[in-house]
């Protein structure tokens, strides 16, 4: 079913205030922006909490980037939700958040990319860590730039997360995830072991996971 622009806008304001129920977008951090069509993308709009927007105040702008209509001003991260839909035509919706144990690793200067928990390594892949970009300047989608085609959820080093995914649902469900996963590594590490799956073993999910995907997009 094709959304209308008005339920996108109820979509967006749906997930920030979940994602700031969940802790992942203190105070006016995070954004989210979902593609409307080939000409526009609707974005969170900058300087507004996440669990306190409204409909109205989501921003649409270009590919390019230029505002085309709202009252108020676009992300001051727009580019980088730009970034990703260029180079991913497969993906309408991008997610950006902070949440705490995920964002620790993207700190500490650690990727999220142990091959321990068949469940993540086939829902996520590799989590990788991108340098460290200026927020709000082009630096964050120049560093984001090499890992987007070849990923779905992304550590910002020093900063944050980034997902994204067909629809808001997915583009969360993978925050989530990520969320989650740190917090597996987190206790692996404490306990001083980790029992990581086999290259081959990887494969199996790999190719697993690529099943699942056919037959959901051919319901």
């Amino acid at each position: 079913m094709v959304k209308t622009d008005a339920q996108h806008r109820a979509d967006l304001v749906k997930y920030g205030r979940l994602l700031c129920e969940q802790g992942f977008c203190p105070a006016t951090s995070g954004n989210l922006s979902v593609r409307l069509d080939a000409w526009r993308i609707l974005i969170t709009p900058t300087g507004v909490s996440k669990g306190d927007m409204k409909p109205e105040d989501m921003a649409v702008i270009s590919p390019e980037g230029k505002h085309r209509f709202g009252r108020r001003n676009a992300s001051s991260e727009k580019d980088m939700h730009l970034q990703i839909y260029r180079l991913r035509p497969d993906v309408n919706a991008v997610v950006h958040a902070h949440p705490p144990k995920a964002t620790a690793f993207a700190c500490a200067g650690i990727a999220l990319d142990q091959p321990i928990a068949s469940e993540f390594s086939q829902a996520l892949g590799s989590v990788p860590l991108a340098k460290y970009g200026t927020p709000g300047t082009p630096d964050v989608a120049a560093a984001l730039a090499y890992l987007v085609p070849h990923h779905v959820a992304i550590l910002m080093g020093n900063h944050g997360v980034v997902t994204y995914g067909k629809d808001l649902f997915e583009a969360h469900g993978r925050m989530e995830l990520v969320e989650h996963f740190a917090q597996i590594v987190q206790g692996t590490l404490l306990a001083g072991r980790q029992a990581q799956l086999s290259p081959e073993e990887l494969k199996r999910l790999n190719a697993a996971a690529q099943r699942y995907s056919a037959g959901a997009q051919s319901r």
